[in-house]
């Protein structure tokens, strides 16, 4: 591959590593600790990924168990969850926090599918906008006397790692679907 077009490709590649990350925080029908991976904590006054203060651990299907390394940390991950996008209210028994995830509803389900989509759709546009750059820097390629038909390939070399991101995203967001669905 051209080394030119392999600079795109790697913008490419981080996109789908943020469509992954994104999809991961969505939740299906088992408990995932990804979901908690946005989630940070104050610590010490220095805002800390909550994976960083405490062990995460699924004990059952629907359960995620919050076990923090300092028991006073107890109340600002309680507050962390309950402020989050989450949804769900954490219990606290005075040394871990359990988050109990209820089973998806139908509709709930159709609405989580729908986000992915919409994660997926972003995603694509994303890999888009990286192609019609690259596209345009290799336009600008002929003013430094590069023959036309090497810009061409260029393109196409381009246009053909663009459609294989575009097909990953469309399969991510339908494994993403399916799982959400599975009841």
């Amino acid at each position: 591959m051209d080394q030119r077009v392999e600079s795109y490709v790697e913008k490419m590649k981080k996109t789908m590593a943020n469509l992954d990350s994104e999809l991961g925080t969505i939740r299906a029908g088992r408990a995932n600790p990804k979901v908690l991976d946005r989630i940070t904590v104050d610590y010490y006054g220095t805002m800390t990924p909550l994976q960083q203060v405490a062990n995460i651990t699924v004990p059952e299907a629907r359960i995620i168990q919050i076990q923090p390394w300092e028991s006073s940390l107890l109340k600002e991950i309680t507050k962390a969850i309950q402020s989050s996008d989450l949804g769900i209210n954490p219990t606290n028994d005075g040394k871990v926090i359990r988050l109990i995830f209820p089973e998806l509803t139908e509709e709930r389900r159709k609405q989580l599918v729908k986000e992915a989509e919409k994660k997926g759709e972003a995603a694509k546009v994303a890999i888009r906008n990286i192609r019609r750059d690259g596209n345009d820097s290799f336009k600008k390629l002929k003013k430094e006397d590069v023959s036309e038909d090497e810009i061409k390939d260029l393109q196409d070399e381009l246009q053909k790692q663009t459609d294989k991101f575009i097909k990953n995203v469309d399969s991510a967001v339908s494994e993403k679907s399916k799982e959400i669905l599975t009841i």
